[in-house]
């Protein structure tokens, strides 16, 4: 592991990848492309076909049609242990009766590597993931994190061309898996390595993506930036699975306007020609109107119906006066609390324009 790490990087090409059981459509069509170095999260419920994906992928799963290219390589049919791809499962899958030291070498021996080279590698990888000093301790002496760096130190040390994680923060307790995600952008940033990432998590998913793909019924709905699929969703489905948006129901009045409950809404952003359209509304871009203020443009009226403290912010439930309801979220700092009002106390927020996103209705 002393040479770069992106010299042996190579991008992955998944094309029209279908898979069915028995009738059910696990997989309905996918094709993704991910460049070398990348870091790609592939985001949805339960049930939506991102861990049919990445088993494709790692070729625990055949694909019903379609085929899977690490660079100009095609591996759809090949087994997985010929594909040079490292995997970090959910659980971790590490061998209890072995050492740090045993599991993490454990792909040199499966793979027949010469031992002479085993000790810079062991070395290399226990370094990387922060675990120098660690290896002759057994697996059930290291905590949450320890076992997780455990699985992603096994996972580099044969420097796959690909890294497959599924889920592997999702056993870690909050804080713990937040501190995680920090680390595996740190460390994905020093490998250069590609990495193809499932999750349900959506904070995750943007805390350390550069591009997550978002399926929904076996489908990839859209693949874009972060920033772009929280701002720019391209349909009431993504519009309500990233980011904490409440998804009401308008009509729309021009190219850049639409009506809520009487109300004219204004975007900076074309309004689409769907039939069926709505108002995403994320919590955090309302802005609470003091008495007094312009209320011109983009005024939503109604009586606050509950109030939550959250620790680093306050969630305010309003009912609004043509009958729908939506949430706003404002730091807890001492100015806010002090003028916080309370349920049964009218309220009016402002959603300025340019975070005005109208989206249409998902099929």
């Amino acid at each position: 592991m002393n040479r770069p790490a992106s010299s042996g990087t190579v991008g992955v090409s998944i094309r029209n990848a279908t898979k069915h059981y028995a009738g059910f459509c696990a997989l309905n069509d996918v094709s993704l492309e991910v460049a070398p170095g990348e870091f790609v999260s592939v985001l949805g419920p339960s049930g939506s076909g991102k861990t049919t994906l990445l088993g494709i992928l790692g070729g625990f799963v055949q694909p019903s049609s379609g085929s899977v290219f690490l660079g100009e390589r095609d591996i759809t049919f090949a087994p997985p242990h010929k594909r040079d791809i490292g995997i970090v499962f959910q659980n971790y899958a590490l061998f209890p009766h072995m050492s740090v030291a045993e599991n993490v070498t454990f792909p040199l021996r499966a793979r027949r590597m010469p031992k002479s080279e085993w000790p810079a590698k062991l070395k290399a990888a226990l370094e990387m993931t922060e675990l120098g000093g660690f290896g002759d301790r057994k697996i059930h002496e290291l905590s949450g994190g320890q076992r997780q760096r455990v699985a992603l130190a096994r996972a580099m040390i044969f420097e796959p061309r690909l890294i497959l994680m599924d889920e592997p923060l999702s056993a870690l307790d909050k804080q713990l898996r937040e501190t995680m995600q920090i680390e595996l952008k740190h460390l994905h940033r020093q490998l250069a390595a590609t990495i193809i990432y499932v999750t349900h998590d959506q904070r995750e998913a943007l805390t350390m993506s550069d591009r997550i793909a978002i399926m929904n019924k076996g489908r990839v709905v859209q693949v874009d930036a972060p920033e772009r699929l929280h701002d720019h969703p391209v349909d009431s489905f993504v519009a309500g699975f990233i980011g904490e948006a409440t998804l009401l129901p308008v009509s729309r009045i021009d190219d850049r306007s639409v009506d809520l409950g009487g109300t004219r809404i204004v975007s900076a952003r074309p309004i689409p020609h769907n039939l069926k359209l709505f108002l995403a509304v994320h919590s955090e871009k309302l802005t609470v109107v003091q008495d007094g203020a312009d209320t011109s443009a983009n005024i939503l009226s109604g009586t606050v119906s509950e109030t939550l403290y959250q620790g680093e912010s306050v969630r305010i439930f309003v009912d609004l006066d043509h009958g729908a309801r939506l949430s706003l979220r404002v730091p807890s700092n001492h100015e806010n609390r002090s003028r916080m009002k309370s349920p049964g106390e009218r309220i009016a927020v402002r959603l300025h324009p340019d975070d005005t996103i109208v989206v249409p209705q998902a099929p």
